[in-house]
């Protein structure tokens, strides 16, 4: 079974045992960029995705003593498709498993970001909400009640206006207290009809214990019952020859 350190060197994240890796995720145009550079101010390193013309951009802060390494994914509005963006975003949530995940969304249009918002959900349970452009929202007379939200989500969500530096501090707060375990996300679980939710148990159910350590074993169970070609072929690429030839195996998936 591949190690998170062995995994992340894949997509050129040195292993640092002093760091904690943080994946900043989001729609276009919410303002992502301008958080990723007030969390890491001038510390920031830019270069290539591996395999990909995609730019990652990646930087550090510090808070309360602690270091972190902040990855900016590209801009995507969804983790189920097959722009080179989007593969990037999903493989990197998947597979370098980081310690926390920041979803950046735009006040101004909540309903449509948290599309994105939900399927990281899928993925990891170490979210935390980010409702960025907030002063944008109040000029349009837009509310939001982040504890309402934060509620109905399961995970930590914290306002920003982030080109006037509001809500930064709280963010780093935020991502400190999820990585150090004194916040404790449960999110909120899609439900789908009941017969679908039987099949996902029964699939779920049939996964190997140790790919279950790799992966969310109900995120797996969706893309293995919807026959997600792609996701399942980038799989492979980080799982072990043995470990994918059982999970062929059992679910009668070949590809060549």
């Amino acid at each position: 079974m591949p190690q998170a350190t062995d995994l992340r060197k894949m997509f050129n994240i040195q292993p640092d045992p002093e760091a904690a890796l943080v994946a900043l995720a989001g729609n276009p145009n919410t303002g992502k960029s301008t958080i990723f550079n007030a969390l890491t101010g001038l510390r920031q390193h830019t270069g290539n995705w591996p395999g990909k013309t995609v730019l990652q951009a990646r930087g550090t802060f510090i808070f309360r003593g602690h270091k972190y390494i902040l990855v900016d994914l590209p801009g995507t509005y969804s983790l189920l498709a097959n722009s080179a963006e989007e593969i990037v975003a999903r493989n990197f949530l998947c597979f370098a498993r980081p310690d926390a995940t920041v979803v950046v969304a735009d006040a101004t249009c909540l309903e449509r970001n948290l599309n994105l918002v939900l399927q990281v959900m899928e993925i990891t349970s170490r979210v935390i909400v980010c409702v960025n452009l907030m002063d944008e929202a109040r000029r349009k007379n837009i509310f939001i009640d982040t504890e309402c939200l934060a509620r109905e989500l399961g995970v930590p969500v914290v306002a920003t206006a982030a080109r006037s530096g509001q809500g930064v501090a709280e963010l780093k707060a935020g991502i400190d207290d999820l990585v150090r375990g004194r916040i404790v996300p449960t999110p909120r679980r899609l439900v789908y009809d009941p017969e679908i939710e039987d099949a996902l148990t029964r699939v779920e159910q049939q996964i190997p214990g140790e790919i279950k350590e790799l992966f969310n074993a109900r995120w797996l169970a969706m893309r293995i019952l919807d026959n997600d070609r792609s996701t399942l072929d980038n799989i492979r690429q980080y799982l072990e020859p043995a470990e994918w030839g059982v999970l062929r195996e059992r679910f009668k998936y070949c590809p060549t």
